[in-house]
């Protein structure tokens, strides 16, 4: 380390010396031709009012000229740091506009039913209200009790039922579509069915989205408004039930309108029709375009391993599935990734409490540009105004009753009527925007130079100049001269002119 220092030292000064060496050589204009550069220098600049200072021959003019000269500085220099100041801010505009198209781009729908699980499943493992809410952890942040009967028996089950699947048992025992339970599904006038949804995991269990992005209805475009999608549900409570003590005390359809490139997201989005209603969604398209960091808090470079499009919630996912594996050795189903999936000790033992430590130390956060997950430079959302009305009417009713030969009692008591289409054909914009570009701060800036001063680039240009021209005549005199002088040592008639320049300087 101190031979690196010596070195450093060393090379100061070798550089140092050639400096020397370099301006040695160098010849120090009299004294005379200094003054004349100066008196050139006022009398030809661009800068205004300097001239007028020279060659003004009244003294009181000169001082007048001066202070003028002096108070448009001082003007310029105030300016000039305000508008510095403003924009090192980083000031910002918000502008809303609304395009009006012809087609529109139809959203995706997930649907989940209220009552997770089949009734008859659900009796023989009674415990697996208590495990998914374990494994849906992931998704929705939830405290888990460990002193309850739930933790108990699940302990005890999860040592007799080691090669016990969850995964398959909820895509087996959930919630399911078919004919059965999607009476009616009708997509601006055309018939649609169970093989036009998706299967999804969600909270929720078994849920299945409409207009997913790997389905063709993704790439097709809406072009008349107040018509969309209709579905008629059948819950059927008899079959699918839940735990009301766990907060599931309601019967009908959730669900939840979203982008189709984006994983869907019910923790505070999630909208739910009642059975025995008629649930009418108008919807509009919003997109915002938020500003990089320092303007906004959006960072461009952002990218997913497992999604096209890059989303809070995805981000999230990732974040949570990246901590697991890494202190777990494996991955949730629920969570995107390939990895060895965790089985339900893993997720008893291990993973439960690997998301309690990522929300405790805040590993996985969201909004800020320097947080894990900070917020997308461009979003599509789909605010909703929701209404609802009785379902079915009387004459219906009888004949729903009918024609799906079940009693009246039932058809109220399982049905559920969801309608969703646009308000209009027009989507509307929310732009975060620069309130100071840089090109914008150049023309204020030279706006004040012209003002105040007459002064532009050349202007500087020429300031530059004379400045650079008149230090490296002080490094000739300041450097080599002056220590000669101090030493008594004679100076050479060559580098200084003549025996008056001397004296002078």
């Amino acid at each position: 380390m101190e031979q690196f220092e010596k070195s450093n030292t060393q090379a100061k000064k070798g550089l140092l010396e050639k400096i020397k060496l370099y301006l040695s050589k160098k010849t120090l204009p009299p004294h005379t031709d200094r003054r004349k550069f100066d008196h050139d220098f006022a009398i030809s600049t661009s800068f205004h009012g300097v001239h007028n200072i020279v060659r003004n021959p009244s003294r009181i003019r000169k001082v007048v000229w001066l202070l003028v000269v002096l108070g448009s500085i001082s003007l310029l220099v105030w300016q000039v740091y305000s508008r510095l100041v403003n924009y090192f801010r980083w000031p910002t505009t918000t502008s809303m506009e609304v395009q009006y198209v012809e087609r529109i781009e139809f959203p995706a729908v997930t649907f989940c039913n209220l009552n997770r699980f089949q009734a008859e499943a659900a009796a023989t493992f009674g415990i697996i209200f208590f495990l998914w809410n374990i494994v849906s952890k992931v998704l929705h942040l939830q405290e888990i009790s460990t002193n309850s009967t739930g933790s108990k028996e699940a302990i005890d089950f999860l040592a007799s039922e080691r090669n016990f699947s969850i995964t398959e048992f909820v895509k087996e025992n959930g919630f399911y579509l078919n004919s059965s339970t999607l009476l009616e599904c009708e997509f601006f006038g055309k018939p649609c069915g169970p093989e036009d949804f998706a299967h999804v995991f969600t909270e929720y269990g078994n849920c299945f989205t409409f207009n997913h992005g790997e389905n063709i209805q993704a790439k097709e475009k809406v072009s008349v408004s107040g018509r969309g999608l209709h579905l008629l549900f059948n819950v059927n409570q008899e079959e699918f039930t839940d735990d009301p003590t766990l907060g599931f005390v309601d019967a009908g359809i959730t669900f939840v309108i979203h982008s189709p490139m984006k994983v869907p997201q019910f923790d505070g989005l999630g909208l739910s029709s009642p059975v025995g209603m008629h649930t009418r969604v108008t919807i509009r398209q919003v997109k915002t375009v938020h500003q990089e960091y320092p303007w906004g808090e959006c960072n461009p470079h952002m990218k997913l391993q497992n999604f096209r499009t890059y989303s809070t919630s995805g981000c999230l996912q990732e974040c949570k599935a990246w901590h697991i594996k890494k202190q777990c050795g494996c991955l949730p189903f629920l969570l995107p990734g390939n990895g060895i999936e965790c089985d339900l000790q893993k997720f008893y033992n291990c993973v439960s409490p690997i998301l309690d430590h990522i929300e405790v130390k805040g590993l996985c956060t969201v909004g800020t540009h320097n947080s894990s997950c900070p917020v997308p430079c461009e979003e599509t959302e789909y605010p909703a105004f929701i209404s609802y009305s009785t379902f079915p009417s009387q004459k219906a009713l009888k004949y729903l009753s009918k024609k799906l030969n079940q009693s009246q009692q039932y058809i109220r008591e399982n049905l559920v009527n969801i309608e969703i289409n646009y308000s209009d054909l027009n989507y509307k914009i929310t732009q975060q925007q620069k309130a100071v570009s840089v090109s914008e701060l150049l023309a204020d800036v030279g706006g004040q130079l012209g003002l105040f001063c007459g002064a532009s680039v050349i202007t500087i240009i020429e300031i530059i100049e004379y400045i650079f021209t008149n230090f490296y005549w002080i490094c000739i005199l300041f450097l080599l001269k002056i220590p000669e002088m101090a030493q008594g040592t004679p100076a050479p008639q060559n580098h200084l002119g003549n025996k008056d320049s001397i004296e002078v300087c």
